[in-house]
C-alpha cells in the first residue's frame, strides 16, 4: 500500500449514529482530520490516554484513494479514483472532543487512535461499498452492527465532496463515518472502554481486528 498522507474522517454519516447522539443529520459532510502518525495496525495496543474518562469505539469502513482527486464532479468520479477499502476504528476521546473547547481534534488524535487493517481489499473485489456489514463487540458484547447503506453521503459522493476542499494524492485514507452503538449514544452509566477491555471488529469481506486497551 502507498505511504498514508493523510487520513480524512466523515462524522455523523449514519443516519442510526446520528439519530444516537441526538445530533441533526448534516447537509453537507463533516470533515475532520486526523495525523498519519495515529494509524496502527489491526491488532496493536490501543492507549487510553491520561486522564480519559470517555474513551470510545467507533467500526468504520476506511477508503483508500489510488488517483489523484482534484474538484471531482461526481460520484461516478469518485468511485473511480479508489483504490480499496479497509477496516478502521476511529477511536474518540468524547470529553476532549466534544467538552474541552476548540474543534474536535483534541479527541481524535491521541497516540494510537486509528487502527487499519488488516488488509486492503481493491475495490473490484469489493463491489458495491453501500452493501457491507460493521460489527464491533466489547469483551465479547455485540456494541454496533450497522450496514453502509445506512450512510447519509455514500462513499463515492463523499470523495467527490472532499475533493472540493482538499487534493487527495494516493495512498491518503477517508474514514468515512460509524453506525450506531458507540459508547456516547447509550444510556447512564456510559460503558467508555478502560485499560483491559478487549475490542474486536470487522466490516464484511475486510477482515477483523483486535485491541487490547492498555494505560498510555
Amino acid at each position: 500500500m502507498a505511504r498514508i498522507g493523510k487520513v480524512v474522517c466523515i462524522g455523523l454519516n449514519y443516519h442510526d449514529h446520528a439519530r444516537e447522539t441526538g445530533a441533526e443529520a448534516p447537509a453537507e459532510p463533516v470533515i475532520f482530520l486526523k495525523a498519519a502518525d495515529t494509524v496502527v495496525g489491526p491488532n496493536d495496543t490501543v492507549l487510553v490516554p491520561r486522564g480519559s474518562v470517555k474513551t470510545d469505539w467507533e467500526v468504520e469502513l476506511a477508503v483508500v484513494i489510488g488517483r489523484t482527486a482534484r474538484y471531482l464532479e461526481s460520484a461516478e468520479e469518485g468511485l473511480a479514483h479508489v483504490a480499496g477499502y479497509a477496516v478502521a476504528h476511529d477511536v474518540s476521546e468524547r470529553e476532549f472532543q466534544i467538552e474541552r473547547g476548540g474543534t474536535w481534534d483534541k479527541g481524535k488524535n491521541c497516540e494510537t487512535f486509528n487502527p487499519l487493517g488488516p488488509w486492503l481489499v481493491t475495490a473490484d473485489e469489493v463491489g458495491d461499498p453501500q452493501d457491507l456489514s460493521l460489527r464491533l463487540w466489547v469483551n465479547g458484547v455485540l456494541r454496533q452492527d450497522g450496514t453502509t447503506a445506512d450512510q447519509i453521503f455514500p462513499v463515492g459522493e463523499v470523495v467527490r465532496y472532499v475533493s472540493h476542499f482538499m487534493t487527495l494524492y494516493p495512498g491518503d485514507v477517508i474514514n468515512t463515518g460509524t453506525p450506531a452503538g458507540v459508547a456516547m449514544g447509550r444510556a447512564e452509566p456510559k460503558p467508555y472502554v478502560r485499560a483491559g477491555d478487549v475490542v474486536e471488529l470487522e466490516v464484511s469481506g475486510l477482515g477483523r481486528q483486535r485491541q487490547v486497551f492498555a494505560g498510555a
